[in-house]
């Protein structure tokens, strides 16, 4: 968490305040409550809060560089707290209030135009005043002051407000953004421009005239949106009196230029303060333009090399993927083609015993009923007894069988029917067990009905013909 002494060093900053005793009252007043307190301040001082020359001294430290070929600062000194830098003058808008004296070397760096300032230099950060990110000690991250939304109202409210006042018909204007100063400035990097900057004062005097003659005139305006992202911010608005502080205003009209910088910062290129015609000022924004040229292609063309390095490591990627999706495929397909021939292989392997276990079923089952007939044939033949001598009480058989065998035997008179039977299958000459003994002349039919019958009582005796009747 922000502790009292941070709260009080943030308060004095971003209101100007330069009594520690004052601001502790207002702070107390609301609990410690930073953004309320701001807020109540901002609200109390929307009229004009900069435009005496009293609360400037008070609130604002102003450095007049001395005028250089390159560039020039058209602000009006008060209280001068260091001796001009040689040559061109930037400043690099941060928090706490620093004065770093040297010279000043542009290099292209981060954040899309990567500059780094190293001399002639007021810093403000811009965490501090509500538009940038910022963190508390200890990690925690104190609440912005002015939300994205809030932000974005007011640039809607301040551009619909220009409109109606100065946008009549026919006249031309500045495209401000209807945004908050952090999007429009990120709009600048991206479409590699500088950010044109109007605070506006509503209630001062030379404003209507500015506005009017200078921001509103076809050649400015149109120079503007061509070469700039313009964005203005009204002082009776919070983020708009925040910047007036962050830039230190001391005069209005007041404009600038800024750029991206490192590190959550903007470099303040330009600040013209008061009244300026539309001739001085396009002269001041020529110029401006003429000096950060090299910067702004150098910038564009990082981007550009950034992007294609981008595009061809995003093409060699693709390529990449493609050919691994290929070889993965074609593994896959192997694979699958591999899988598919063992499927079919382990099929047939299994078909293959499945047959071999079924002739060997089969085979086993042919030989056990083989055997088994065989065991019956053996046993009806025993039960058959000997063959008996003939006499007058045996019976002389001859059977028949469908294939043309012949085959005769003698039985006593009193062997059944079933003696006859119990012959046959003693013969093994029929793969059947269903058939009948059938005789011709008479035809009868010797079936399970007169099994138990003699072959005398049959009419069979002394001797009998008979053949074999498959059913």
């Amino acid at each position: 968490m922000v502790d009292s002494a941070d709260k009080l060093a943030y308060f004095q900053a971003i209101t100007g305040l330069e009594d520690p005793d004052l601001c502790t009252q207002i702070l107390q007043a609301h609990n410690w409550d930073l953004e309320l307190a701001v807020s109540s301040f901002t609200s109390n001082h929307n009229n004009d809060p900069l435009s005496s020359s009293s609360t400037t001294a008070t609130t604002t430290t102003a450095i007049e560089p001395s005028i250089s070929p390159v560039h020039r600062y058209d602000s009006t000194a008060i209280a001068p707290v260091a001796p001009p830098p040689p040559g061109l003058a930037w400043k690099i808008i941060t928090l706490p209030i620093s004065i770093i004296s040297g010279s000043l070397r542009i290099l292209s760096g981060a954040v899309g135009f990567g500059f780094w300032a190293a001399g002639g230099i007021l810093s403000y950060p811009l965490g501090f005043i509500g538009l940038g990110s910022s963190s508390g000690r200890g990690g925690d991250s104190s609440a912005q002051l002015v939300t994205v939304s809030a932000a974005s109202r007011e640039a809607l409210e301040f551009v619909a407000q220009f409109e109606r006042d100065y946008g009549g018909s026919g006249s031309s204007m500045p495209n401000f953004v209807g945004e908050g100063f952090m999007d429009a400035l990120t709009r600048s990097r991206d479409s590699f421009k500088l950010l044109f900057v109007y605070l506006h004062s509503p209630d001062h005097p030379d404003t209507p005239a500015f506005c009017e003659g200078t921001l509103c005139s076809e050649v400015f305006s149109a120079f503007v949106n061509e070469n700039f992202v313009a964005w203005g911010g009204s002082l009776r608005g919070s983020e708009g009196f925040k910047m007036s502080n962050s830039l230190k205003a001391s005069r209005f009209p007041f404009c600038a230029v800024v750029m991206p910088a490192t590190n959550q910062r903007i470099a303040l290129l330009q600040q013209v303060e008061g009244p300026k015609s539309s001739e001085e000022m396009l002269m001041t924004l020529q110029r401006v333009l003429e000096e950060s040229a090299s910067v702004l292609v150098a910038a564009r063309l990082e981007a550009e090399e950034r992007t294609a390095n981008i595009r061809l490591r995003e093409e060699q990627d693709a390529a990449y993927r493609a050919a691994l999706e290929a070889d993965q495929a074609r593994e896959q397909q192997l694979r699958e083609e591999q899988e598919r021939l063992e499927r079919e292989a382990a099929e047939a392997e299994r078909k293959r015993k499945e047959e071999e276990e079924a002739q060997e079923r089969a085979a086993r089952e042919a030989a056990e009923k083989e055997a088994a007939l065989a065991r019956m044939r053996q046993e009806k033949a025993l039960s058959l007894g000997a063959e008996p001598e003939k006499g007058p009480d045996v019976t002389q058989v001859l059977v028949r069988f469908p294939t043309g065998d012949r085959k005769e035997r003698r039985f006593h008179s009193t062997a059944t029917i079933q003696s006859l039977y119990d012959y046959v299958d003693s013969l093994g000459f029929l793969d059947v067990e269903n058939y009948s003994l059938v005789s011709n002349f008479p035809r009868v039919v010797y079936g399970t009905d007169k099994l138990s019958l003699s072959l005398k009582e049959a009419g069979l005796h002394p001797q009998a013909g008979l053949f074999v009747e498959l059913n």
